[in-house]
């Protein structure tokens, strides 16, 4: 079992900055790949990012060069610095992460871009 908590989402004027962190513990052989997902109110889950061990990363088309995905393997963690911000970055991000072939995923914390 792998459990997930997720810390920095809050309010932020638009061109702001927000680094996001999710640690996963439990008992945990191997995490691979580990992600952020948002969703904005009255819209699917996307996939914002995803990093897979060794560092190759995906991004979605609305986030490059703004946001950029990290992992500490050594603790874990996986993190989502988000530049740049826009008023549609609103949404509830949630970190997930896959485990031996099954999903996880975080109680998800609030991003909200002000004007």
């Amino acid at each position: 079992q792998v459990q997930l908590v997720e810390s920095g989402g809050g309010l932020v004027q638009a061109g702001g900055s927000l680094r996001l962190s999710c640690a996963a513990s439990g008992s945990i052989f191997s995490i691979d790949p580990m992600a952020w997902y948002r969703q904005a109110p009255g819209k699917q889950r996307e996939l914002v990012a995803r990093i897979i061990s060794g560092g190759r990363t995906t991004y979605a088309d609305s986030v490059k060069g703004r946001f950029t995905i990290s992992r500490d393997s050594a603790k874990n963690t996986v993190y989502l610095q988000m530049n740049s911000l826009k008023l549609e970055d609103t949404a509830v991000y949630f970190c997930y992460v896959d485990h031996l072939g099954r999903s996880y995923w975080g109680q998800g914390t609030q991003v909200t871009v002000s004007s």
